[in-house]
């Protein structure tokens, strides 16, 4: 999938964050809900204006986004 053709950003809608095009729905949006635990039928529900490849694109855009880039992970807080 070539995300490129779903998502876009323009500095007038949003303040440029990436949104589906043809909406004002943003990337961040669908994957806070999705991180909330809801499913692609409760984002179809109450976006209906959501291509059905919304969220598939979405996971192509986070993937181009994050491969090239190194993580480490935070030490947690552990009881001495």
């Amino acid at each position: 999938m070539n995300w490129k053709d779903y998502i876009h950003s323009d500095p007038a809608i949003l303040q440029g964050k990436p949104v589906i095009k043809g909406t004002r729905i943003s990337v961040e949006l669908i994957l806070g809900r999705l991180a909330d635990g809801w499913t692609d039928v409760m984002l179809f529900e109450s976006y209906p204006t959501l291509p059905p490849e919304a969220t598939q694109a979405v996971y192509a855009f986070l993937l181009d986004t994050i491969k090239d880039d190194v993580f480490y992970s935070l030490p947690t807080n552990q009881a001495a």
